[in-house]
């Protein structure tokens, strides 16, 4: 008895997985090469407008700058968990960003356009030309940056990519090139039409190739009136670099302009940092 038992539930399992690639290769899809240079962006651009809608629409095109704390999971080369950070996270859009690592918020990376400085417990210094670059290039690959504000600047090609399951979710893909060749692959969920995921690439001279950036949306929750995934995991070029789990997010709360500035780094400094620093320096003494 027990063995027919566990044989009808091996057949049901094998009815329900045939179901679901049934149900994956009935989706009806179009093939995005037989459309029109013309109607291939008219499609993809109606796409993306009920994906900003998702997102909130004017009040999510509206974003000035964003104020979010979680935490942060970081992997290794070998795609091992090295551990977790706390973060809190500020945005001045489109190219200022302030990132405060532990809860006490003692690890400061600051971006300013062309400009960047750290603080840690040494105090504040000047980051190098290549992280300044780093960030520069993020920015212009960011998502929010790219529906918002890069969408309307010359040179940009969009076109429908097609429809296909992405876990286990029928999206609609959308293929965007900007004028210094980034390519942008953005897979809509053609249900919520939000954001399933993001594929970046971006030529790689140096290997004459191109590095692949992968970014997962999920958890979507309503914040200031905007839809935002609480979750984003990242891959690059295959491999697992990073995970953000956010608590909450604000949006135009009115962040103080002071606090993209150098001079907030040393006001900080002088508040949490120094003292520390010294006293660390003292046990260091003692100690020798």
């Amino acid at each position: 008895m027990r063995l027919r038992i566990a044989e009808r539930a091996n057949g049901f399992a094998v009815l329900i997985a045939l179901g679901v690639l049934l149900c994956a290769s009935s989706v009806p899809a179009q093939n995005p090469d037989t459309l029109t240079p013309d109607a291939s962006a008219a499609k993809a651009k109606q796409i993306l407008q009920q994906l900003i809608d998702a997102f909130g629409g004017p009040t999510y095109m509206d974003i000035r700058d964003s104020d979010c704390e979680g935490r942060l999971a970081r992997f290794g080369h070998n795609g091992e968990l090295s551990g977790y950070t706390n973060f809190k996270d500020y945005w001045r859009y489109p190219d200022a960003n302030r990132t405060e690592f532990s809860k006490k918020g003692v690890i400061i990376n600051l971006y300013v356009g062309d400009q960047g400085w750290t603080l840690d417990k040494g105090g504040v210094s000047d980051l190098s030309p290549a992280s300044v670059a780093d960030f520069q290039e993020q920015a212009k690959k960011d998502i929010n940056n790219l529906l918002r504000l890069r969408m309307k600047d010359p040179g940009m090609t969009i076109r429908y990519g097609g429809t296909d399951i992405v876990d286990l979710k029928t999206v609609d893909w959308v293929d965007i090139t900007d004028p210094e060749q980034r390519n942008f692959r953005l897979a809509v969920d053609r249900s919520s039409h939000l954001l399933a995921r993001a594929v970046v690439s971006t030529p790689d001279e140096s290997m004459n190739s191109r590095n692949v950036e992968t970014n997962i949306f999920t958890n979507f929750q309503l914040m200031d009136g905007v839809r935002t995934a609480m979750q984003i995991t990242t891959d690059r070029n295959g491999r697992r670099s990073s995970q953000v789990f956010f608590s909450i997010c604000k949006y135009n709360s009115g962040l103080p302009a002071d606090l993209f500035t150098k001079a907030s780094l040393g006001k900080r400094f002088s508040e949490v940092g120094s003292k520390k620093y010294k006293d660390e320096k003292k046990k260091e003494k003692e100690e020798n």
